[in-house]
C-alpha cells in the first residue's frame, strides 16, 4: 500500500501541484514569522546587552519636576559621592529630551517620536564610554553639538558645519563638533541623537546642576553587586539603583514580550492561510479519490482492508505535506530575510546580527505542513475506504446519499443558527465580553456556512443562470449547470474565497465606519484653518503660542493646554486651558446654558455630561485646588455640549497660568484672514522660525491625522490576508483543472456536435467566474454582518457612529472575484479547448 501511495503521488504530480503550493505558502508564512521574530528578538537583545556592557550600576531618578519642595533629579553632589565609591572607575550623569535636527531643506531628519537629545559626559580622558567618535569630538561648550553618524549622513553635515536644532523651544543653530556611533535604541528605531554640552542639556531638559540618571563604570576586578550596595545609601528617596545586567535582562524581557505580540499576530494570519488551504487540499484529494474509484474498488476486491485504503490516502498526503513543508521552510527563511530588509522602508534600522534559525521553526514547518495536509486528506481517505468492491464493475462514481446530505444540511443550519445568535447577543452586550461572544459566534457561523455552502450554491447560482444563458448562449447555460453539478466541490472551492472575503469585508466595514465617524467628528468640530503641534507628539513651548498670536493675518488663535485640578473634595478633573473669545472661533462649542463670554471673566465652562453628573449649573461656585496645592473658588459660567476636542472643564489660560511652571500645550488652533492658502501657511511656518520639529496642518492634514491611521491599518491587514486569497485562487484553478479532466468525454462529445474551442474556453471561464463570485457574495454578506456586530460593541464610545457599508469597496471585491475566476480559468480553459475530441470521447 505504501508503494501504491508513492506511485499515486508520482503519477499525479501536476494535479497535486496546487496542493503543494497551498501548503508551501502557509508553511512559509509560519516559518518566516518565527525566524523573523527570533532574529529580531536576538538582535535587539544583543544590542541591549551591548549598550549595558560597560555599565556596572545604573541609577534612575523618578522625581517630579512640578514639586518645588523636591529635588528635580540627581544633584552634582550625589554624582560626586557615587564617583567616590570604592571600585567605581567613572560615573556619568545623563539628561535627555526631544531634539530634532533639520536637513539642508529644513525638513526633520528621522521620525519625530524617536528624535532624542542628551548630554556629552566626558570622563577623565575626555571621552564618554557611551559614544565612539568617528570624526571630531564631543561638545564641551555652549553652541556646540555632536550628531549620530546616520543623521549626519542624511543631513550631509560635516564637522564645523552649522546645524539647526529644535527642542520644545525656538530653533537654534549650533556648530557640529563631532560625529559618533552609538547603540542607542532611538537611533536604531530610525530617529536621531543630538549631544549637547552637559550644562546646556541640563538647562534645556531639567534644571542646572541636576541629572535624570547616572551610569556607573566599574574598575577592573570590582564587583557590580558591591558597588550597588555602596551606592544605594547615597541616593535620595526618589531614585533607584540597579546593576547594568539587571537592566539588560529587564529590557530583554520587554523585547521578548513585544516580539511575542508581533509573532502572535503574524501567526494568526498564517493560521487563516492554512485554514483556507485545508479546503483546497481536501478538494484535491476528494477529486483524486473519485477519479480512482475503480482502482480502489479493485484493491478492495483483492483483499485490501478499509484501514489500508485510508492509510494509503494519508500516506500520499504525508508525502505531499513533507515536500511542501521543506520547500515552504526554505521560502520562509527568504521571507524572514525580506522582512528584515523591508524594515528600512519604514525608516527603522534593525541592529546587526545573524539570521537565527532554531529548532522551533524547523519542527513547526514540518509539523504544520504534514499535519494540515493529513488532516485535510482524512475525510477523503475515509470516503475512499467506503467504496464497495462492486464499484469495480462499472465506472459510476459513488455519490452522496440523500441521508448524508440531509444530515450535513441539518448540522450546518444548527451550527449557523447558534453562531448567528452568539453574534447578535455579543452586539447587544457590548464591551470586551460582547466582543468575546462575537468571536465565538463568528467562528461557529463561519463553520456553519461552510457546511451549508453546497446547499446554498444551487439556489444562489440558479439566480444568475439566466444572466449567463442570455448573453453567452450555450456556453453560458452549460457553465451554470456545471457550477452546480457537484455542490460539494463547488462549496469547498467557494468556501476558501468566502473565508478570505469575510475577513476583508468585516475589516472594511468596521474601518470605514469608524473612519467616517472620526472624519465627521473632525470636520464638524474644528473651525480653525490650521492646527499646530510637535512632530514627536510632545508639548509645545509657550513661545510658539506667542509667535502665532503676533503673526500677520491671524484672526483667532487658542491653545489646547492640558491641566488637572481638584474640584471640591473629589478626584482631579481634566481641564482645557484656552484663550477666551478665540476658542469659539477655532473649535465648535455648542452652548447649552449660561454665557461662554464668562470665560474671559475667569469662570468655568463645563461639558453637559459632567455638569449633569456633578450637579453644576451656571452661577454655582466650585472650590478648586490647583497642581501647586493653591486653592481658589471659581464660578460656573456656561454649560456646553460635550466635545471630543475639549476636556470636560474649560477655563482661561490666565486662570491656570500662575499655577503651571511649564504649560503643557498639546495643540494650537489658528484661524486666518483668507482661510487656507499657501501664503497663510508659510506665514505661520515663518512665525515659528521655520522649526522642523513643529508641524503645521491644514484641515485635510488634520482629518488625515485622526483618520489616516485606520486606512494604514486596513492596508496592512489587506496585505496580510493576501496570502489566504492567493491560496483561494489556487483552489479555483485546481478545481477547474480537475473538473476538466473528469469531463474529458463530455467535452469531447460537445466538441463533436459543434461546440467550438472559443465557446469551450468561455464555458470553463464562466464556470470559474460563477464559483468565485458565489464565494465572494457569501463572504461579503457574512463579513458585513460581523463588521456591524463588532461596531455595535463600541458604538457608544465613538461620537456620531453609524454603520457605513462601503459599496465602492464591495463592488471592487466582487469585480476582483470575477477577475480571479477569469485568471484561474486560463490554464484549465486552454487545456479543455485543446482536447482531441476523438481521444476524449474514448476516455473513461
Amino acid at each position: 500500500m505504501l508503494r501504491t501511495a508513492l506511485r499515486n503521488v508520482l503519477g499525479h504530480k501536476a494535479r497535486l501541484l496546487m496542493t503543494v503550493l497551498a501548503v508551501m505558502l502557509g508553511v512559509a508564512f509560519v516559518s518566516g514569522t518565527l525566524v523573523f521574530a527570533d532574529t529580531l528578538s536576538n538582535a535587539f537583545r544583543n544590542q541591549s546587552a551591548k549598550s549595558y556592557d560597560d555599565v556596572a550600576v545604573a541609577v534612575t531618578s523618578y522625581a517630579s519636576t512640578d514639586d518645588p519642595e523636591q529635588e528635580p533629579g540627581l544633584s552634582r553632589k550625589t554624582l560626586d559621592r557615587i564617583a567616590a565609591v570604592d571600585g567605581v572607575a567613572a560615573a556619568h550623569g545623563r539628561v535627555e529630551g526631544f531634539a530634532g535636527v533639520a536637513d539642508p531643506d529644513g525638513k526633520l531628519i528621522g521620525v519625530g517620536w524617536s528624535n532624542k537629545g542628551s548630554n556629552f559626559s566626558p570622563g577623565k580622558g575626555g571621552k564618554d564610554a557611551a559614544y565612539t567618535f568617528t570624526e571630531g569630538s564631543g561638545p564641551v561648550k555652549d553652541g556646540q553639538i555632536a550628531l549620530d553618524e546616520e543623521s549626519a549622513a542624511k543631513g550631509e553635515y560635516e564637522v564645523g558645519d552649522r546645524v539647526r536644532v529644535a527642542t520644545n523651544g525656538p530653533v537654534k543653530e549650533y556648530t557640529l563638533s563631532g560625529v559618533f556611533t552609538t547603540e542607542d535604541g532611538a537611533v536604531n528605531a530610525g530617529g536621531s541623537l543630538v549631544l549637547f554640552d552637559t550644562a546646556v542639556a541640563q538647562k534645556q531638559y531639567l534644571k542646572p546642576g541636576y541629572f535624570e540618571s547616572v551610569t556607573v563604570t566599574a574598575a577592573p576586578g570590582a564587583s557590580d553587586a558591591k558597588i550597588l550596595a555602596a551606592v544605594k545609601p547615597l541616593l535620595p528617596e526618589h531614585a533607584e539603583a540597579r546593576t547594568g545586567q539587571a537592566l539588560a535582562d529587564e529590557q530583554a524581557d520587554d523585547i521578548e514580550r513585544g516580539m511575542s505580540n508581533l509573532k502572535q499576530v503574524l501567526l494568526g494570519f498564517a493560521g487563516i492561510a492554512l485554514f483556507v488551504g485545508i479546503f483546497l487540499i481536501s478538494n484535491t484529494f476528494t477529486m483524486l479519490v473519485a477519479q480512482r474509484t475503480k482502482e480502489i474498488a479493485l484493491m478492495r476486491a483483492v483483499g485490501a482492508s478499509r484501514r489500508q485504503i485510508t492509510r494509503s490516502v494519508l500516506a500520499e498526503a504525508a508525502l505531499v505535506g513533507l515536500v511542501a513543508s521543506v520547500v515552504g521552510f526554505v521560502l520562509g527563511i527568504g521571507l524572514a530575510v525580506g522582512l528584515r530588509s523591508g524594515m528600512a522602508a519604514f525608516e527603522m534600522k534593525m541592529p546587526d546580527g545573524p539570521l537565527v534559525v532554531t529548532a522551533t521553526p524547523v519542527l513547526s514547518a514540518l509539523g504544520v505542513g504534514v499535519l494540515i495536509t493529513m488532516l485535510a486528506a482524512w475525510l477523503p481517505g475515509r470516503r475512499a475506504a467506503k467504496i464497495p468492491p462492486v464499484a469495480a464493475m462499472n465506472s459510476v462514481h459513488a455519490v452522496a446519499t440523500t441521508k448524508s446530505l440531509v444530515l450535513r444540511n441539518s448540522l450546518g443550519a444548527a451550527i449557523t443558527s447558534v453562531g448567528a445568535a452568539g453574534i447578535v447577543a455579543g452586539a447587544s452586550s457590548g464591551g470586551d465580553d460582547g466582543r468575546m461572544l462575537i468571536g465565538a459566534g463568528a467562528f461557529l457561523a463561519l463553520i456553519g456556512v461552510i457546511v451549508l455552502i453546497p446547499l446554498l450554491s444551487r439556489p444562489v447560482i440558479a439566480l444568475v443562470r439566466p444572466l449567463l444563458a442570455g448573453p453567452f448562449g450555450v456556453a453560458g447555460k452549460l457553465a451554470g449547470q456545471n457550477a452546480v453539478r457537484n455542490p460539494r466541490r463547488t462549496g469547498a472551492t467557494a468556501s476558501a474565497l468566502a473565508i478570505g472575503l469575510t475577513l476583508v469585508t468585516g475589516l472594511s466595514v468596521l474601518g470605514i465606519t469608524v473612519g467616517t465617524a472620526i472624519d465627521k467628528m473632525t470636520t464638524d468640530n474644528i473651525k480653525a484653518d490650521y492646527m499646530v503641534s510637535m512632530a514627536n507628539g510632545g508639548d509645545l513651548d509657550r513661545s510658539a503660542l506667542t509667535a502665532l498670536e503676533k503673526a500677520k493675518g491671524v484672526s483667532a488663535v487658542s491653545p489646547q493646554q492640558s491641566v488637572y485640578f481638584k474640584a471640591g473634595d473629589e478626584d482631579f478633573v481634566s481641564v482645557s486651558a484656552v484663550t477666551p473669545g478665540d476658542i469659539e472661533k477655532v473649535l465648535r462649542m455648542d452652548l447649552v446654558s449660561g454665557d461662554l463670554g464668562t470665560l474671559g471673566d475667569g469662570q468655568l465652562a463645563v461639558a453637559e455630561k459632567t455638569a449633569r453628573g456633578k450637579g453644576w449649573k451656571p452661577g454655582d461656585s466650585v472650590p478648586v485646588t490647583f497642581g501647586d496645592e493653591k486653592k481658589q473658588t471659581l464660578k460656573v459660567g456656561a454649560v456646553f455640549k460635550d466635545s471630543e476636542f475639549l476636556s470636560p472643564v474649560v477655563v482661561s489660560t490666565d486662570v491656570v497660568g500662575p499655577h503651571e511652571t511649564r504649560p503643557y500645550i498639546r495643540e494650537i488652533f489658528v484661524k486666518m484672514d483668507g482661510g487656507q492658502t499657501g501664503a497663510n501657511e508659510q506665514v505661520l511656518i515663518d512665525a515659528l522660525g521655520d522649526n522642523p520639529a513643529i508641524t503645521v496642518m491644514d484641515r485635510q492634514d488634520i482629518r488625515d491625522e485622526f483618520g489616516g491611521a485606520i486606512n494604514t491599518l486596513l492596508n496592512v491587514m489587506y496585505g496580510l490576508l493576501a496570502m489566504a486569497l492567493i491560496i483561494a485562487v489556487l483552489g479555483v484553478v485546481n478545481t477547474l483543472a480537475m473538473s476538466v479532466f473528469e469531463r474529458q468525454q463530455e467535452i469531447g462529445m460537445l466538441r463533436a456536435i459543434g461546440l467550438d474551442r472559443r465557446r469551450v474556453k468561455r464555458m470553463v471561464r464562466l464556470e470559474a467566474v460563477v464559483i468565485s463570485v458565489f464565494g465572494a457574495v457569501v463572504g461579503i454578506g457574512l463579513g458585513a454582518f460581523l463588521g456591524w456586530a463588532i461596531g455595535e460593541t463600541f458604538a457608544d464610545q465613538v461620537p456620531g457612529y453609524a454603520l457605513v457599508l462601503p459599496w465602492d469597496r464591495i463592488g471592487i471585491f466582487l469585480v476582483l472575484a470575477g477577475l480571479v475566476g477569469v485568471l484561474a480559468a486560463m490554464w484549465p480553459a486552454r487545456n479543455a479547448a485543446r482536447l482531441n475530441m476523438l481521444n476524449a470521447i474514448k476516455a473513461e
